[in-house]
């Protein structure tokens, strides 16, 4: 029975992916272990897998400017090193699979110190300071974007594409409507925040409700604890956050509106869902989301609003043209090809996996 380890935190971004493959080894029965952080948004998605075996590390952010913090962080990264060095050689996996965040640079760095073989992945255009850290330390990095693996220029990139969750594409228009009360009179638009939510997002389509409710039937997901409870119109169905019900949820939309994250813009596409992305613009993985809508733009599937450019005036103007020119964007989308990106990873997992255990 071969064990893998998983890692990656931070964001919803960096354990997506994870959360995809995840499922296949359990399937093949393999032993699954995680190392994230204690307090990130990984340890709450994760422990819900509860064949996973889920272990804490120190862990700190590696900032791109002057901070006394980035003193007491790198302090917390060294204990992570050697905290995630004993706990693999207590797990003694096969292969470590790694999605990014900071939390995966001394999860990479003890796999190297125990000749453990590594992979990771790098869900955006643009790759992420802890995955660029990691680098030199692994066997192989997969990458979403066929641009990312041209612009690392090394033998170990491999391209594989978006690792999307198949349940996605289950969902049912019909379930969707009637779990908001919606009718098929008018067309559905779904707004997403990103998984924390977005504060200036929320407040635009409040204003914009009155405009949009004249043309649309408005699903918003807000972000966890952002419901305001007094804004109240039909055809208007709020949600902090979203489970299961999601697939049901992209089904029912026509058009969708959403932060540029790589997996949720991949699902998007994966979907056909013509989108107008409002990306994070400043620093770090907000600088990826930024190329990658931009990525999107280019390819024909996706319109790009910045923040800092937002009104509530332009804001509805975008959505009605996104609309209007949706035929458009789907024809691109269309010419999408599935790039089977579960199976290209899978086959790398099991050939790292088996090489170690030839060479043990």
């Amino acid at each position: 029975m071969k064990t893998i380890l998983f890692t990656g935190g931070g964001s919803a971004g960096h354990v997506t992916g994870n959360l995809v493959m995840i499922p296949k080894c359990l399937q093949e029965g393999w032993n699954v272990h995680y190392i994230g952080s204690e307090t990130g948004i990984e340890k709450q998605l994760v422990e819900a897998q509860k064949a996973v075996q889920y272990h804490s590390i120190s862990t700190g952010k590696l900032r791109r400017y002057f901070s006394w913090k980035n003193v007491t962080d790198v302090l917390q990264v060294l204990r992570g090193i050697f905290q995630a060095y004993f706990l693999i050689r207590k797990i003694k996996p096969d292969v470590v699979y790694s999605l990014g965040g900071f939390v995966s640079v001394p999860v990479v760095l003890g796999a190297r110190m125990n000749k453990i073989r590594t992979i990771i992945h790098e869900p955006d255009v643009h790759m992420g300071l802890a995955n660029r850290l990691c680098l030199p330390f692994a066997d192989s990095v997969c990458t979403t974007f066929a641009e990312t693996k041209r612009k690392l220029n090394t033998e170990k990139a491999i391209h594989v594409g978006p690792l999307i969750k198949e349940s996605l594409k289950d969902g049912k228009r019909l379930r969707g409507m009637t779990a908001c009360g919606f009718h098929e009179k008018q067309p559905v638009l779904l707004i997403m925040g990103g998984s924390q939510g977005a504060e200036t997002i929320n407040g635009v389509v409040r204003e914009a409700l009155p405009n949009l409710l004249s043309q649309f039937q408005v699903i918003h997901i807000c972000g966890q604890g952002k419901v305001d409870y007094s804004v109240h119109y039909p055809g208007y169905k709020q949600y902090d956050f979203v489970g299961e019900e999601l697939a049901d949820l992209l089904a029912a939309a026509d058009v969708v509106v959403s932060r540029a994250g790589s997996n949720a813009i991949s699902e998007l596409l994966a979907l056909q869902k013509p989108m107008l992305l409002l990306p994070h613009t400043n620093g770090g993985a907000r600088t990826g989301q930024l190329v990658n809508a931009q990525n999107f733009q280019a390819a024909g599937y996706a319109d790009v609003l910045l923040q800092e450019q937002m009104t509530t005036q332009r804001f509805v103007e975008r959505i009605l043209a996104l609309y209007k020119n949706r035929e458009t964007y789907l024809a691109k989308m269309r010419k999408n090809k599935d790039e089977r990106a579960v199976d290209k990873v899978w086959a790398l997992l099991k050939g790292a996996a088996h090489e170690h255990f030839d060479r043990g």
